[in-house]
């Protein structure tokens, strides 16, 4: 790929109180007054430098929220693993809103914050006034989750960015085939932090693993939850090699919600990581639909 967005924007870090008095936190990105803010919801490894990409390709003309959900980047890790799912992250960005006084937003949800955002749609219908959703869907391909399980809370640590970008090469090449080592540097430094001990390491706590490695009592039917999206624009965002996101989903996600745009980012898997020019195009599309 090679060549990113290069434009950075600045941001004010900040923090909210979760219900179980962890100190939570959030980059604020500014943007004009006179629409709502666009919320960005991290996937389940990942921190609000994720979503660099859309900082630098939206921020100014739109305020730019990026929350870190609990035990990632910079905010608390729980004491109870048991609160490392999805009920939990709606409370506490529910949390984030209330204290910001946000009565509106565009939420932008990557993998399991596109969860939480269809959870929050549902349990508060009036909150959203656009949707994207990257890479995720009401069903979930099972070679994905197979996966992600056998990577989550393992841990491992780096001594050099180079060691760190390397073993990230190793174990996704096949999700980013195109990616040059300047890429892989770009991710790590995303993913990854360097710890006390002066080595490399990914920046999540390990018990975030705990509950998602837990078999779910009962299976769990998400499309009503996809389905509380309806009315406002919604962008649907699937990486064309992505195993979390089948075809045949977004194409009932399409045939569910016609007034939706689906759009394949070309060449990635899961997840896109939203630098993409497809994928940015898109959301600027969207965005056009509520500015």
């Amino acid at each position: 790929m090679g060549n990113a967005a290069t434009r950075k924007q600045s941001w004010q870090d900040g923090t909210w109180e979760s219900a179980d008095g962890l100190t939570l936190h959030y980059r604020d990105y500014a943007g004009k007054e006179n629409r709502p803010p666009i919320l960005c919801i991290p996937g389940l490894t990942r921190n609000a430098r994720d979503f660099e990409p859309v900082a630098d390709a939206f921020a100014g003309e739109w305020r730019v929220i990026v929350a870190e959900l609990r035990g990632r980047g910079e905010s608390d890790y729980s004491k109870n693993p048991e609160t490392y799912k999805p009920a939990t992250y709606v409370e506490d960005i529910a949390g984030l809103l209330e204290h910001l006084g946000l009565e509106k937003v565009v939420a932008l949800g990557t993998s399991l914050g596109g969860i939480v955002s269809m959870l929050m749609a549902f349990q508060h219908p009036g909150l959203f006034a656009g949707v994207v959703l990257n890479d995720i869907g009401p069903d979930v391909d099972e070679a994905g989750l197979d996966r992600i399980r056998d990577y989550v809370g393992h841990g491992g640590s780096y001594p050099t960015w180079m060691h760190a970008a390397r073993a990230l090469q190793e174990t996704s090449d096949d999700i980013y085939p195109d990616y040059e080592m300047s890429d892989w540097l770009r991710l790590a430094k995303r993913m990854m932090v360097v710890g006390n001990s002066g080595r490399i390491s990914f920046d999540y706590d390990m018990k975030i693993a705990e509950p998602f490695l837990q078999p779910p009592p009962a299976p769990v039917d998400m499309w009503p939850l996809f389905g509380a999206l309806a009315g406002r624009p919604v962008l649907a965002l699937r990486g064309e090699l992505s195993d979390i996101l089948s075809p045949e989903t977004l194409a009932k996600m399409k045939s569910e919600m016609p007034e939706m745009e689906a759009v394949t980012v070309p060449g990635v898997g899961h997840v896109p990581t939203l630098e993409e020019p497809s994928a940015q195009a898109a959301i600027a599309r969207l965005l056009g639909k509520i500015a």
